[in-house]
């Protein structure tokens, strides 16, 4: 099975038109820190999680990278089975309550859309010449 940040970087170059990885830095007391975006775009960031228990925390990544950078805040769940498991409802369910939007995107489809892109990249052939 494929890395999250590589199925984050799919989905944010190839569907949202964003960029991966972006970071942002803060400060508590006299510490500085930084948090990276799994995928931020001119009005949203976006973070990817796998439908995984690792990715119970999507909503306070997702809220705190939009407190940060002022932008809006989206969760978008890669779902490998193709059903909502118990972790996918939870991360939907906490989401909806606050007002966050909720996506969902089957792990097959981004894979293909991936190794498909080449097709769409390259100028239409010349009928006729």
């Amino acid at each position: 099975m494929p890395y999250e940040t590589e199925i984050a970087a799919i989905l944010c170059s190839f569907v949202l038109g964003g960029e991966t990885e972006v970071s942002h830095g803060y400060s508590v007391g006299y510490d500085l820190h930084r948090i990276r975006v799994d995928c931020e775009t001119a009005t949203q960031v976006v973070e990817v999680g796998m439908d995984k228990r690792s990715s119970l925390d999507s909503l306070q990544q997702a809220l705190f990278a939009a407190s940060l950078t002022g932008k809006t805040p989206i969760i978008a769940m890669i779902d490998t089975d193709g059903r909502e498991g118990q972790y996918e409802l939870r991360i939907r369910t906490a989401a909806q309550m606050v007002g966050v939007e909720y996506r969902s995107y089957h792990l097959d489809a981004l894979i293909r859309l991936r190794m498909t892109s080449w097709m769409r990249d390259r100028p239409p052939l010349q009928s006729g010449s």
